[in-house]
């Protein structure tokens, strides 16, 4: 059996830096930082002060109150941005058939899962004791609830789980939404990941860990992949959605179409439970074989959107592993991280760097590294410093990776019938 083409057809994002698609991509282009003090709750003890969070997000303009009181902000994030990924696919579930929501698949996981309601209710049962504790815990708190949650709101009976892999999440979604359309499992696939982590154990427990950048006094410049002052990641949240869909189907019904997925990599460090491999073998193995998948040439790559999380030890392995695999042309491709601008959205991260590498594509623009200042020796590639570059993009890249050594790369292409 032939192959089955997976192309994109619509995009949802909520994201520090916009709270849609065409807003994340303004403030991309604005190289604008949703880095600030943190407004959820008192930061007083803690090394951290700062996050990226979702500023101005109005989950009733998605859910009503009722509903939304009863979720998690994770799952608040996913069902929001699957709504806007929906509308922007010319998706109306109200109008399907019933044959037509068999075919359709939900993926969409989250790294960490309700940790606002776990910890909410660890207090309650603490202070009130166990019989306290709401009936709406569990299913608030777990990571796979909100793909179930789209799954019951549209009636969409295809594929329904949620990978959980760390920041690899939404990648790893990503591929498996594919696979299940290659393998006629669906014809539209709902898929990405969703978190929100920004709260006193998701601070306390990345500051324990030594991840997080301390650097309060420059919060918003904080976020500096790739420059030698850089001394951690910034916590973000948000979600990002995409809608994939065999292209055959997309086209019939007339579908816009973004992108297509050209070929995915993954693999694993099997080195340290946090750290990653210093020289990079795994990423590298990663980009090797997404190259591999989709049949390219190195020199067909024109951008690659980095893990780039800011942490001393990640960009430099990352910035060896791209070097091992690309070669001369790791210095004639773009490369960027977003997090610099958005933070690190955790188990959403691959979905809205999905998006921006697809963005990349659409404008021939390559988004900005900001909040570079200083240079590190070894980190010599074409970051893309704080201003965009406009170039021709007809393969995008984008590279994830995740606590446990998981690593993850997706590349993306421009279609062209």
């Amino acid at each position: 059996m032939a192959t089955r083409r997976v192309v994109v057809t619509g995009m949802g994002a909520l994201t520090p830096i916009g709270l849609s698609v065409e807003q994340f991509w303004q403030g991309m282009m604005q190289g604008k930082s949703g880095a600030a003090p943190i407004t959820y709750f008192d930061t007083t003890l803690f090394e951290t002060k700062f996050a990226c969070e979702l500023k101005g997000f109005d989950p009733s303009m998605y859910l009503d109150r009722k509903e939304a009181r009863r979720l998690d902000k994770y799952s608040q994030y996913g069902i929001s941005a699957s709504v806007m990924a929906l509308a922007d696919a010319g998706i109306v579930p109200a109008e399907l058939t019933e044959e037509e929501k068999d075919r359709i698949g939900v993926i969409v996981g989250s790294g960490i899962g309700g940790l606002q309601t776990f910890e909410d209710q660890v207090v309650t049962m603490e202070k009130d004791g166990p019989r306290r504790i709401s009936p709406f815990f569990i299913p608030m708190m777990i990571a796979d609830i909100c793909a179930g949650l789209i799954s019951i709101r549209f009636g969409f009976r295809g594929p329904n789980y949620a990978a959980v892999s760390a920041c690899s999440t939404a990648n790893h979604n990503i591929m498996d939404a594919m696979n299940a359309i290659q393998r006629d499992m669906a014809d539209i696939m709902v898929t990405g990941g969703a978190e929100a982590a920004v709260t006193r154990t998701g601070v306390g427990g990345f500051n324990a860990a030594k991840a997080l950048s301390t650097n309060n006094d420059e919060a918003e410049t904080a976020s500096r992949p790739f420059d030698k002052r850089r001394d951690g990641f910034v916590l973000g949240e948000g979600a990002g959605i995409l809608i994939l869909e065999e292209l055959e189907h997309a086209k019939a019904r007339g579908a816009k179409i973004y992108a297509e997925i050209l070929g995915i990599g993954m693999s694993a460090d099997a080195y340290h439970m946090t750290a990653p491999d210093p020289n990079g073998r795994g990423a590298a193995l990663s980009m090797k074989m997404a190259l591999r998948d989709a049949g390219l040439n190195l020199d067909q790559v024109d951008y690659l959107n980095m893990h780039g999380t800011s942490t001393p030890l990640g960009d430099l392995a990352e910035t060896k592993a791209i070097k091992q695999v690309f070669g001369d042309h790791a210095y004639k491709m773009n490369v960027s991280s977003t997090k610099s601008m958005t933070g690190h959205l955790l188990g959403a991260a691959g979905a809205a760097e999905a998006i921006a590498a697809i963005l990349a594509i659409q404008n021939n623009v390559i988004p900005p590294t900001i909040n570079f200042v200083e240079a590190e020796p070894e980190c010599d590639l074409n970051y893309t410093f704080n201003t965009p570059q406009e170039r021709p993009v007809n393969v995008a890249a984008s590279n994830v990776f995740g606590f446990g050594g998981h690593n993850t790369t997706v590349l993306f292409g421009r279609f062209n019938g």
